[in-house]
């Protein structure tokens, strides 16, 4: 019923691929305002652009507390956004899906599958891609594959964002927000005009919250004991007593040369540190009971080791491994040739990391070693309470440079360069179990930077009717990652370096011609090409894989026995060498429009667009070669209507898409390891429609609708998921994840003028959505359900419009959903999820002169 009434809202249009706020000034002429996007690489009126897009202006994204990439995902219909993935601990990390495309992943061998600009510049990385916006003009969301004009890796989409150029006159805006958890941001913009041709600008940006979830500490009625801090390997050992915080600060500048009328150079720089605790996490449940491989009984169990190859199921997955050995006296353990798996922790290649053994302390008459079994009792019953003990740290700092050159060769004819460099340090560590048990406690930390140039040419030819693009692209990018992640107290202590360089070169090219006042056709296409180097190194440092067999030597013979790839290290599971791969590709793109008149455009597109594969690094066994995955395509058809009606107060526009998805790269559990592989093949299709209405002087309504069918039509053997108690599995039909099917938008925006008392903007900003799948194993515990999300505010206006004054909340409904998270149901044991923010109030004062 409620999607009956979202549809009889926008009955009256159909949909507009455009989200604006009116200009205040323009909300007086009872009028929708244009707005200017570069979707195709020139300035354009949205409305006549022939690709689905919802853009987003300075005033709309402040009047809807709009701080991040992240918090638009409500207003873009068919558009998932989520500040953070499973177990990245940091909100930094950008979850981003279009029309059921896109990467939950924040792994530097994973490429995200829609592409984020800052400024035209590239951000290869999903991590710190949920960018601060203190300083933006506008953000344009362009949906369906965009490989022909914005390259690799915007399968699914792309999201521009825009910050605004130097001024010509000197002018300052700011603002401070305070709020619910002790809330503090600060924000600034100046414009510093330095002489009538050189132009700056600097902009300032201070994040502060407390988190939401508390740690507490766990009352025991009897003692226990826990490794004590730094024994684990870490990335670090921070920890803190609220996890969800924002402590964050970003500082940005440009430059603007015009030196001459023909050219005009501008230089930017950006700056931005996060120092916090990680993203909250809750256990949804605990599965250490479930039956496994590990110390099986031994009529399982191959002759002479711990693992039952019979049942699979007589023993334990790590997690029941840990209560076992905890719990179990010695004769129990032996009875299961469970010894060497239950003993020291660590192993004679670094001795003096080793642990003492988990066997038998529960049981041995000394209350003084007691642990703590991991059982229900670690269900989370407060999704703001945890009693977790260990990492909880989220550390960032990224800079960047640009620099854009602008030449007109000729009235019609434009040359502009961009180059970008961008450099990135990342750390992140938590603890994912709710106790003070090490559990599953990952942390990461990664080193990349990246270099980008791009040269277009712009021009119009015959008498404007015919525009073209042409340009070239270069792209380099190195990266160091290290994953440290613990189970089972140390049971498996993966260590994992992975290094990675990519060098990328592309052409492309865009004709649009006018053939008539009715007719409009466009043609273009790229080529890409790409290296991609790469360096595994993961390692065991506990040596579970010569526990579980009851080799006792750590290299010769048993080495070879086992499978470990490299001679001379016997602990690590990648093969030795730097793995290679090329990938080349051609995104073709044909279009046609029919103009009825000027205010409506019809328009029909195919086209195509891929992501570079690359290789699996989260291994959990020794492989004797690197396991890979190959590209991804997709191939989409497109038709739409823009239209802009009633003396500019309704605009309607309408898009209906069908996507073939092949090659899909997605990740998958595979025991302990979340892996990614070539899933299968996909049939994406649906519609969107926005609209916007301007009824009366004052009022505006903006609204949307979308719809996804996102499903897989086969999937390959090696990823089916088969249905079990905690998943609904993977399997050609099954629902693709961060897809809902329903998403619908209003936001209705009243602007009351006072007169001489100034003006009241009165706004409220509902958002419905269906119910999606946060993983690909569709946990039935990590699903999303469908959703009623509802800000509100009211701000006041000076009659100077020099200051203002807003209150207002999110989440008022106090509407909590899983935005993240992971089953470890066959592997550690739980299975995981954070929670997202509850209500929060707000009041901002901004000034301007």
């Amino acid at each position: 019923m409620r999607f009956a009434t979202a549809a009889s809202v926008l009955a009256l249009a159909m949909p507009a691929t455009v989200n604006a706020q009116e200009s205040s000034e323009t909300a007086n002429e009872g009028g929708i305002a244009q707005i200017v996007v570069t979707a195709q690489k020139r300035a354009e009126n949205v409305q006549d652009v022939p690709i689905a897009i919802s853009a987003f202006s300075a005033d709309t994204l402040r009047e809807r507390a709009v701080s991040d990439v992240a918090q638009i995902s409500n207003s873009a219909p068919n558009v998932s956004l989520d500040a953070g993935t499973p177990f990245s601990g940091s909100s930094a990390v950008l979850s981003a899906f279009i029309r059921g495309i896109g990467a939950n992943d924040f792994a530097m061998n994973i490429d995200p599958g829609v592409g984020i600009y800052l400024d035209g510049v590239y951000l290869a990385r999903t991590v710190g891609a949920n960018l601060d916006l203190p300083d933006v003009e506008r953000i344009e969301v362009l949906k369906g594959p965009q490989g022909t004009l914005f390259g690799r890796n915007t399968i699914g989409g792309a999201i521009s964002v825009v910050t605004r150029k130097p001024g010509d006159t000197p002018a300052f805006e700011g603002d401070i927000t305070t709020g619910r958890y002790n809330r503090l941001d600060a924000r600034g913009y100046a414009d510093l005009p330095l002489s009538e041709t050189l132009k700056s600008s600097i902009t300032f940006s201070i994040k502060n919250r407390d988190g939401y979830q508390k740690r507490l500490p766990y009352q025991s009625a009897t003692p226990f004991v826990t490794e004590r801090p730094g024994s684990l390997p870490q990335t670090g050992y921070e920890t803190a007593s609220r996890e969800g915080s924002q402590h964050e600060w970003t500082l940005r500048g440009k430059l603007l040369w015009e030196a001459s009328p023909s050219l005009r150079v501008t230089l930017g720089g950006d700056y931005m540190k996060i120092d916090q605790s990680s993203m909250s996490s809750s256990v949804l449940a605990v599965t250490t009971g479930v039956g496994g491989p590990f110390a099986g009984l031994a009529q399982n169990n191959i002759p002479g080791t711990a693992l039952d190859v019979v049942t699979g199921s007589s023993g334990f997955f790590f997690g029941g491994l840990y209560n076992f050995c905890i719990g179990a006296t010695p004769t129990q353990i032996a009875a299961r040739n469970a010894g060497a798996l239950c003993g020291v922790r660590g192993t004679p290649v670094n001795p003096a990391t080793n642990l003492s053994a988990l066997a038998g302390v529960n049981v041995d008459g000394d209350p003084n070693n007691n642990r703590l079994p991991y059982d229900n009792r670690w269900v989370s019953t407060d999704k703001d309470v945890s009693y977790a003990t260990g990492n909880s740290f989220s550390n960032m700092q990224v800079y960047g440079f640009t620099g854009t050159l602008d030449f007109d060769v000729s009235d019609t004819i434009a040359l502009k360069s961009i180059t970008g460099y961008r450099n990135l340090r990342w750390s992140s560590g938590l603890d994912l179990d709710n106790s003070p048990v090490a559990l599953l406690e990952p942390s990461f930390s990664l080193s990349q930077n990246q270099f980008s140039q791009e040269v277009q040419l712009i021009g119009n030819a015959l008498d404007e009717k015919l525009n073209f693009v042409l340009g070239g692209y270069y792209f380099r990018e190195t990266g160091k990652m290290r994953d440290f992640v613990t189970f089972a107290d140390g049971l498996l202590q993966i260590i994992g370096p992975n290094d990675l360089k990519t060098k990328n070169y592309a052409i492309f090219g865009q004709v649009d011609w006018r053939l008539s006042d009715l007719i409009g056709v466009t043609l273009g296409g790229r080529y890409t090409h790409e290296d991609k180097d790469f360096t595994g190194g993961q390692s065991d440092a506990n040596g579970f894989n010569y526990k579980l067999f009851n080799c006792p030597v750590y290299g010769e013979p048993c080495q070879s026995i086992l499978g470990f790839p490299v001679p001379g290290q016997p602990l690590r599971y990648y093969v030795a060498g730097v793995q290679k791969k090329k990938f080349s590709n051609f995104a073709p793109k044909v279009g046609i429009q029919l103009h009825p008149n000027e205010d409506v455009m019809v328009y029909g597109s195919w086209s195509r667009g891929y992501k570079t594969g690359g290789w699996t690094t989260r291994l959990s066994n020794p492989l004797p070669t690197a396991p890979d995955f190959d590209e991804e395509e997709a191939e989409s058809f497109e038709a739409g209507i823009k239209s802009t009606l009633l003396d500019r107060r309704l605009q309607l526009n309408l898009a209906a898409f069908t996507t073939r998805y092949t090659g899909i790269q997605l990740n998958f559990q595979q025991g302990v390891s979340p892996t990614v592989q070539n899933a299968g093949t996909a049939r994406i299709k649906g519609f969107e429609a926005e609209a916007i209405i301007a009824p009366a002087d004052g009022l505006t309504i903006n609204a949307s609708l979308g719809y996804t069918d996102a499903y897989f039509t086969s999937v390959l053997a090696q990823a089916v998921v088969a249905p079990n108690p905690f998943q609904a599995g993977t399997m050609a039909g099954s629902q693709l994840p961060k897809a809902p099917k329903w998403k619908f938008n209003v936001t209705p925006r009243y602007r009351l003028d006072l007169g001489e008392r100034g003006v009241i903007v009165l706004l409220a900003d509902y958002t419905r959505t269906s119910s999606l799948w946060n993983d690909t194993e569709r946990t039935y515990l990590l699903r999303r359900p469908g959703l009623d999300i509802l800000n509100a505010s009211i701000t006041y206006r000076s009659p100077s419009d020099n200051w203002e004054l807003t209150v207002g909340g999110t989440n008022l409904t106090n509407t909590r959903y899983i935005v993240t998270g992971q089953s470890q149901a066959f592997g550690a044991g739980l299975i995981y999820g954070t929670w997202s923010r509850p209500a929060e109030w707000y009041a901002r004062v901004g000034v301007k002169f």
